[in-house]
């Protein structure tokens, strides 16, 4: 299982640790993932997801996964955020009042 996001494609990055007399030895900074489940209203189920802390604060505060998804460009989600996004889409063309076909 890769260490990425799923909503924002987030990975490791690498650094240095710096010690009191400046040596530097290469270490890791980790992401940190949790597994989420994320209500979607357009597809009318719950979708689990291995994302960061931080996205599930802005999936919050953009009021869901289904607005996150929508208002987030293509080029910044990964491929398993655009397969959902393509979902959920498609579940949301669906679900269009009446009043608003015609």
């Amino acid at each position: 299982m890769p260490r990425r996001c799923e909503l924002t494609g987030t990975t490791p990055r690498s650094g240095h640790n710096v010690s009191h007399s400046n040596r530097k030895t290469h270490r890791t900074f980790d992401v940190n993932l949790q597994n989420a489940t994320f209500y979607s209203d357009a597809l009318g189920c719950a979708v689990g997801l291995r994302v960061t802390t931080r996205a599930i604060r802005t999936v919050q505060k953009v009021g869901g996964l289904d607005s996150y998804l929508v208002k987030t460009a293509d080029a910044k989600l990964p491929p398993e955020g655009l397969k959902l996004k393509h979902r959920v889409k498609k579940a949301l063309r669906g679900k269009r009042p009446q009043a608003a076909r015609a």
